[in-house]
């Protein structure tokens, strides 16, 4: 049976950047992806909470007993099953640690919710962590990066492109009754200022990345942090409701695309920084230990 890619399907923007990773490279993050969409298509879906519980707890128990016994029997699964298999192959062949796949299933599981509720800067720091920080450090895995601050800039990539999701999304999550930020225009540009400070702590460990890598996650890191520019261009709530979900077309992508060569110029010519979200993930490592995962 042929599996659908997730990451062609769902994810324009990231598949768009994987046109510039060699192929194996290119299957397992599409591996990665779908074990993240399954969880987040279950949490999303337009049923009663209970039966998103009893499914997504099902899911979970499936992940368990599947590391725990270590099952190598495919040919019985479901397409679920099967992608739940691909990811746990994949952490054990890539050296990512079990700990990191189940923080990203907590994150989703948070969502599980009647109504989400976020006020405090560390509880939203903590989430994005959890469902996307750890995205970005099990990529850095599939791209062989073992240097620490690599590793940390992986994180606040992976947390600046959920924080560009939660401010692109407000008027969609109020209608499922969750309020990563508080639903105005304020706070939306609060929320890309600190997006933009986790992209900005990101960049100039790139240069860890190997090289075959490099211009994927820099297209990657630039066509995302674009969405985000293109929410402050609206300038107020009114002009953001109207535009619907923003976007970056395709020949903007080009565009960007070529950028981004500049871009990758520009990491060689930069020295790598001490990490600057040091004071922010002290403040997740409060719940969560970053030292342990990384």
């Amino acid at each position: 049976m042929t599996q659908k890619n997730y990451l062609a399907i769902f994810a324009k923007s990231f598949n768009w950047a994987g046109f510039f990773l060699p192929k194996k490279i290119y299957s397992d993050c599409a591996k990665l992806y779908a074990f993240c969409r399954v969880l987040d298509d279950i949490a999303d879906e337009k049923t009663d909470l209970n039966s998103k519980i009893e499914r997504f707890n099902k899911m979970r128990n499936f992940f368990k007993e599947s590391y725990d016994a270590k099952i190598k029997e495919v040919h019985s699964f479901n397409e679920s099953e099967r992608i739940i298999h691909d990811v746990i192959t994949l952490a054990e062949n890539n050296n990512i640690k079990r700990i990191i796949l189940e923080d990203l299933v907590d994150g989703v599981a948070s969502d599980l919710k009647k109504k989400i509720h976020i006020r405090s800067i560390k509880d939203l720091l903590i989430y994005s962590y959890r469902v996307a920080g750890t995205v970005g450090l099990m990529m850095s895995k599939l791209l062989m990066v073992n240097d620490r601050r690599a590793l940390k800039g992986a994180i606040d990539l992976g947390i600046a492109m959920q924080l560009t999701n939660i401010a692109r999304d407000v008027i969609e999550d109020k209608k499922m009754n969750r309020e990563y930020i508080k639903p105005d225009f304020e706070n939306i540009q609060a929320t890309l200022k600190l997006a933009e400070m986790f992209y900005e702590s990101s960049f100039s460990s790139i240069q860890k990345i190997p090289f075959k890598y490099k211009f994927s996650i820099i297209v990657a890191r630039r066509i995302y942090r674009q969405i985000g520019r293109k929410i402050l261009q609206k300038g107020n709530m009114k002009n953001y409701e109207k535009s619907g979900k923003i976007y970056v077309n395709n020949f903007e992508k080009i565009y960007h695309t070529i950028i981004s060569i500049f871009d990758l110029i520009l990491v060689y010519l930069k020295e790598i920084e001490t990490h600057q979200r040091a004071k922010e993930h002290a403040i997740i490592s409060q719940e969560v230990d970053l030292d342990e995962r990384i």
